[in-house]
């Protein structure tokens, strides 16, 4: 299938998630619905075992959604991290991100790992990262599709 010229102009938006029990997954799609409310930007979803270095180089901004295991991030999304980062770093230099993390207890122990590795990119925290603790409810999707669509709309228009 080839690429439109329209898709190819188009800025794109990726965001890698895991999820076992599909809470994440929820919330994932819940954000790439919200982004994907923005027509200006392509939205790509994808389970960080399915990422690879082109999408994540060819992306304007990342979104990274994981659980929190034992309190620390998912070791799918750990695995997108080594898989990309020497390849990546010098190239994705100020890249905008947010983080979504769902913990059965806190979640802080995944934010504080994913972002060490983002500073190690040199990527930019664009939005308030999203921590959800428990099961999330209609509110928290909501909220989540509304940071999709707030960072995709300040991609769009330039500002991330």
């Amino acid at each position: 299938m080839s690429v439109s010229a329209h898709q190819a102009s188009r800025k794109n938006l990726l965001v890698v998630y895991h999820s076992q029990g599909g809470t994440m997954a929820r919330l994932a799609q819940c954000f790439a619905q919200g982004a994907a409310k923005e027509t200006g930007i392509e939205v790509t979803l994808k389970r960080a075992h399915e990422v690879r270095l082109d999408d994540l180089l060819r992306c304007h901004a990342i979104a990274i959604g994981s659980p929190e295991y034992f309190g620390t991030m998912a070791g799918m999304i750990k695995d997108f991290f080594d898989r990309t980062f020497e390849a990546a770093q010098e190239k994705t230099v100020g890249l905008p991100f947010v983080l979504l993390v769902c913990a059965g207890n806190d979640g802080r122990g995944a934010i504080a790992q994913i972002e060490r590795i983002a500073a190690g990119y040199k990527w930019r925290q664009v939005l308030e990262h999203v921590r959800v603790v428990g099961t999330p409810t209609p509110q928290d999707c909501k909220a989540v599709a509304e940071l999709g669509q707030t960072l995709a709309a300040g991609l769009d228009f330039g500002i991330f």
